[in-house]
């Protein structure tokens, strides 16, 4: 054992840097749960001595527990909780049927109505739980208009993945970047909404016209969606009231923390801790995805052990040499990376991977070298999520509904779709990160 421990002290880049790719690769294939390969790797590294498992003055550097960033973790945890307590109530559904309502059924403005609700959902709740309330939404508008579902279920998928870009809370890369950068909620609405905006703008548009053949109903079928009955959608009237204001005053704490200086995650608990006084705790906690939360966890402890031994501070050294130090390099080929790679494997271990690189640049090159380097892994980790099929939970939860309800959404048939969307969002991005951030 000691000779063991003797090899991985000698070898700790190469054996960290060895864990985190099979982990990667495990990850892409998707043949074991991304929860069970992120806890494996993280019970390796630690078994492996590649970081401390016992806390002493000497080892605070190197104290495992230092590389979990608790910030993130307490902000996903209570933003699910918010978040599913709010969805009992049938508020969302609610307000998708009165935006449905104000289209008069008209198939064009259903579907860019839509979209919209999508994409300023994701931003605030999670790309999943967005999606899992417009689906039933679209479904049944479909129905009744008796046109294809299709085009509406790629368009939501496109404008989830777009709209969670937005902002800190709107998609997990997101808060990673946050938590590691120390932006706030208004840094990321300041940099990232209107960029944002325009590109889902762009991508409604050219969903329209890819698809305006399809897009037609007759005038009985759209009076039907102008008339939905939405008096019953609302199945806990105090309810509904009591999550609004929460989730309210949450987005308010987030919005004022640059006067408050409350961290993000501490409104999220505060308004978490306060609908669970109304709330049997054990049943809500149940609905907290813990497996995404493991897998952070297990995620964090993985890429700690890279961080350990160097292994990061390699990779920062590697992009400032093949950049030659330049800024605008850098940026380019960190904005195209993350989009092409998070289409290919999951964003969260990317971004993870990614961000103590950045920090590890920033300190080095100072903050204003590494600023929109920042912003152009948030833009590329977050966009790129549309590429395939398979490049966001959300994709994967609205081909299998899709799947099941008779329309199915194939690989190749999104790929189609997905690559084009993907190239002009980066298109744009590359566009705004350049006059926003480059041009001195």
């Amino acid at each position: 054992m000691e000779h063991l421990h003797q090899f991985i002290s000698n070898n700790a880049i190469m054996t960290s840097a060895i864990i985190l790719i099979v982990a990667y690769i495990f990850i892409a294939l998707e043949k074991i749960p991304k929860v069970v390969i992120a806890l494996l790797g993280g019970s390796l590294t630690l078994f492996l001595g590649l970081l401390a498992t016992e806390k002493t003055p000497d080892n605070l550097g190197e104290y495992f527990i230092s590389f979990i960033d608790f910030n993130v973790i307490f902000l996903l945890v209570s933003m699910m909780i918010i978040v599913h307590i709010a969805s009992k109530s049938g508020m969302f559904t609610w307000l998708a049927n009165e935006i449905l309502k104000k289209t008069k059924g008209h198939p064009i403005a259903v579907l860019a109505s839509l979209a919209v609700f999508t994409a300023v959902a994701s931003a605030f709740l999670d790309n999943v739980t967005t999606v899992i309330l417009v689906m039933p939404i679209t479904f049944a508008a479909c129905k009744l208009l008796d046109i294809n579902p299709i085009p509406f279920l790629i368009t939501e998928i496109f404008c989830s993945n777009i709209g969670g870009t937005a902002t800190l809370i709107g998609d997990p890369p997101n808060i990673i970047i946050g938590s590691a950068a120390n932006f706030s909620f208004m840094d990321f609405v300041k940099e990232l909404t209107g960029v944002v905006a325009l590109i889902m703008l762009v991508i409604i548009a050219l969903m329209v016209f890819i698809y305006r053949k399809e897009l037609k109903s007759s005038p009985e079928k759209m009076e039907l969606v102008s008339q939905i009955d939405n008096s019953k959608t609302i199945e806990d009237k105090a309810l509904a009231i009591r999550s609004g204001i929460v989730l309210a005053l949450v987005i308010v704490g987030f919005v004022s923390h640059d006067v408050t200086h409350i961290p993000t995650f501490l409104s999220a608990m505060i308004g978490a801790s306060i609908l669970l006084i109304f709330e049997k705790p054990a049943k809500v906690l149940v609905e907290v995805e813990w497996n995404t939360i493991f897998f952070f966890v297990g995620l964090f402890i993985i890429i700690g052990g890279l961080e350990a031994s160097g292994g990061i501070a390699l990779m920062a050294k590697w992009i400032l040499d093949i950049t030659h130090g330049s800024q605008s390099m850098a940026s380019m080929i960190i904005l195209w990376a993350s989009g092409i790679l998070s289409g290919i494997i999951d964003n969260i271990p990317y971004t993870a991977t990614m961000a103590p690189m950045i920090a590890t640049i920033e300190q080095s090159m100072g903050h204003a070298y590494v600023h929109p380097l920042w912003w152009s892994l948030a833009l590329g980790a977050c966009l790129g999520g549309n590429m395939t099929i398979i490049g966001a939970a959300a994709n994967v939860i609205v081909s299998e509904n899709a799947a099941k309800a008779g329309h199915p959404i194939s690989f190749m048939k999104f790929l189609k779709y997905g690559i084009i969307v993907t190239a002009i969002s980066l298109a744009i991005s590359t566009v705004y990160i350049y006059f926003r951030f480059l041009v001195h």
